[in-house]
C-alpha cells in the first residue's frame, strides 16, 4: 500500500487583487509519477512554488506525510524532501559536476575550511551511479549536454535526500535519446519511493509514464483521473472546457506563385548544398532530429548567420541577406525558437515588444508615436487573444503561450511574404497551440508562405502541405502531404533516405 507524500487543499493565491488560485487542490503518493496539467496561466507553476516555499499561500493548507507545513522558503521545503527542478535549470556551468551537486553543502576536513574533493567525487559518484549515470564528477557542466545537465540537476535533488520531486517542463529541450534516458531514471526513482510531480504540454509523455493526472483550469482544480483509464479527449476537455474536435486543423488552401527560392545554400560544416521553394499560402514543414541543420537554415535564411554559397530568390528576384534587416527588407520574418532569450525582450512591455519591428512605421519625424504605438498594440492584443492586463504589461509576466502570441504579433504588423516559424508550438498548451494554428491557417488563406520547423512529428503532419526532412545539414526528403508517414520522415531523419517527391 502506497503512502500520502502530500495532500495541498483549498490553495488560495491572489497577486495585486487579481485571483490566480481558488481552492486548488493536489495530491502525491510515494512512488507516483502524477502529472499536472492545464492552459498557459492555469495556476500551475503558482501551485508548485507555494509547495516549493517560494510565494506564501493565502489560504488552505498544505500537508506533508500528513502533518500541516507553513513552507516559508524553498530552504524549509528543502528540508521536508521538497526540490523543483525548474525549466530553466539552476546550474553553474563553470564549476565541475561534484561542486554543483554538493553546493553550498561542500564536505571539508573538519574545522578547517578545507574541501574534502576526494569525498565529493567519491560521493557525487554514489549518488550518480545509482541514478544509473555514467558522468565523470569532475567534467564542468558547461561541457554537458542539456539532458545530461538535468540529470546532474536530479543527482542533486536526490543528494538532498528528495522525497517529493517537481519536474517543470524536463524534455522541452531534450533529443529523444535523451528524452528516454530521462524516463528510466524516473522508472529508477519511483521504485526507490520518490514521489514526483510532472508538468508537461506533452500529452504522449503524460500517458507513457505518469499513474495519475490532475488538470487545473482557471487556476481551480478540475479534476483527476488515472492515466490508465482517461484517454487525449477527455484530459484535453477537462484543460479548455471544450472539445478540441481536432487538433491539427489544417485549412485547405491552393498554393499560388513561388514566394521563395533556395539554390545550393551552403555555410561550412553546418549546411550542404540545400535547394527547395515555397509558394504563396504553403506551409512547408521541415522535420528532422535535434542537430539535424533546421534553426541553423532557419537563421541562415534570415540571415542571422550569413552563408557562405547558394542563391535566394523573393519573388522571382534574387536578394543578398547578409543580415537580419536585409531579410526584413525582404518580407522575411523569423519566430525563432527561443523566445524569451532571442524573440523577446522579457523587462519590457508587451507594447514595446510589438513595435520593436516597426518602429518605422510607427514614427512621426523620426519620434515614436505614443498613440500609433498603442493602437498597434491595442489591435494585437484583440486579433491575438493575448491575455494581458494590457499593453503596459512587461512581457516576462505572461504566461508562455501568450508570449509566443506575442512574439508572432511583433512580425505580423510588418505584413511579411514569408514566415519561418521555428518551434512555434513549443512549450504552449493545447488551447494555444490551436489558436496559433489557426493563426498560421489564417496566414496561408491570405496568400503569405510559411516554413514551420517542428520536433513533433504529428504536428508537421498534420499542419504542412509539404514536408520536407534534414539529416546532418542535409535535404534528405521531400514528401506531400499525401504521401508523407511518420515511418517515411523517420527514416530519413536518420539517415536513411528516401527519393525527393516534388
Amino acid at each position: 500500500m502506497t503512502a500520502q507524500l502530500l495532500e495541498m487543499k483549498d490553495i488560495d493565491k491572489s497577486f495585486s487583487g487579481v485571483k490566480v488560485l481558488d481552492k486548488a487542490q493536489f495530491s502525491l503518493e510515494s512512488g507516483e509519477v502524477h502529472a499536472l496539467m492545464g492552459e498557459n496561466g492555469a495556476g500551475k507553476s503558482t501551485l508548485m512554488k507555494i509547495l516549493n516555499g517560494i510565494y506564501s499561500r493565502d489560504g488552505g493548507a498544505v500537508k506533508v506525510r500528513g502533518v500541516d507545513q507553513t513552507l516559508s522558503s524553498p530552504s524549509a521545503a528543502q528540508k521536508l524532501g521538497i526540490v523543483m527542478i525548474h525549466q530553466e535549470l539552476n546550474l553553474i556551468p563553470h564549476l565541475s559536476v561534484m561542486e554543483n551537486i554538493f553546493l553550498g553543502r561542500e564536505f571539508t576536513f573538519g574545522s578547517t575550511g578545507l574541501l574534502d574533493w576526494r569525498k565529493m567525487k567519491r560521493e557525487a559518484n554514489r549518488y550518480l551511479s545509482r541514478l544509473g549515470l555514467t558522468i565523470d564528477p569532475e567534467t564542468v557542466v558547461g561541457e554537458l549536454s542539456v539532458g545530461q545537465q538535468q540529470m546532474v540537476e536530479i543527482a542533486k535533488a536526490v543528494s538532498n535526500h528528495a522525497e517529493i520531486l517537481v519536474l517543470d517542463e524536463p524534455t522541452a529541450a531534450l533529443t529523444d535519446r535523451e528524452i528516454d534516458a530521462l524516463f528510466d531514471l524516473i522508472a529508477s526513482l519511483k521504485k526507490q519511493g520518490v514521489g514526483m510531480v510532472y508538468i508537461s504540454h506533452r500529452m504522449e509523455e503524460i500517458f507513457r509514464i505518469c499513474d495519475r493526472i490532475t488538470v487545473m483550469r482557471d487556476g481551480r482544480y478540475a479534476g483527476t483521473e488515472r492515466a490508465a483509464e482517461t484517454n487525449m479527449d477527455q484530459i484535453v476537455k477537462m484543460m479548455v472546457g471544450r472539445e478540441l474536435k481536432d487538433r491539427y486543423p489544417k485549412a485547405a488552401v491552393t498554393p499560388g506563385e513561388e514566394k521563395l527560392k533556395v539554390e545550393g545554400l551552403s555555410l561550412k560544416d553546418v549546411l550542404h548544398d540545400i535547394s527547395f521553394t515555397v509558394r504563396a499560402g504553403e506551409i512547408v514543414g521541415i522535420a528532422g532530429l535535434m542537430g539535424a541543420g533546421r534553426t541553423e537554415l532557419a537563421k541562415a535564411l534570415f540571415g542571422v548567420t550569413p552563408i557562405d554559397r547558394g542563391t535566394l530568390y523573393v519573388n522571382g528576384k534574387p536578394v543578398r541577406i547578409r543580415k537580419p534587416i536585409d531579410a526584413i527588407r525582404a518580407g522575411i520574418a523569423l519566430v525563432t525558437e527561443d523566445r524569451k532569450g532571442e524573440g523577446l525582450l522579457l523587462p519590457m512591455s508587451v507594447s514595446d515588444n510589438l513595435s520593436m519591428p516597426n518602429l518605422k512605421s510607427l514614427s512621426r519625424l523620426g519620434f515614436l508615436s505614443g498613440t500609433e504605438q498603442r493602437s498597434l498594440s491595442e489591435a494585437m492584443i484583440k486579433q491575438l487573444l493575448i491575455k494581458a492586463y494590457g499593453g503596459d504589461q512587461p512581457v516576462g509576466s505572461l504566461s508562455g503561450g501568450n508570449q509566443q502570441k506575442v512574439v508572432i504579433g511583433k512580425w505580423l504588423a510588418a505584413n511579411p511574404q514569408l514566415f519561418i516559424l521555428d518551434e512555434p508550438t513549443r512549450g504552449v498548451d493545447i488551447g494555444a497551440k490551436k489558436e496559433i494554428y489557426d493563426l498560421i491557417n489564417k496566414l496561408a488563406s491570405q496568400g503569405v508562405a510559411i516554413i514551420m520547423i517542428s520536433s513533433e512529428l504529428p504536428e508537421v503532419l498534420g499542419m504542412s502541405d509539404r514536408i520536407l526532412v534534414m539529416h546532418e545539414g542535409k535535404l534528405t526528403g521531400e514528401f506531400s502531404r499525401e504521401e508523407a508517414t511518420q515511418e517515411k520522415i523517420m527514416r530519413c531523419a536518420t539517415g536513411g533516405g528516401e527519393p525527393h517527391a516534388s
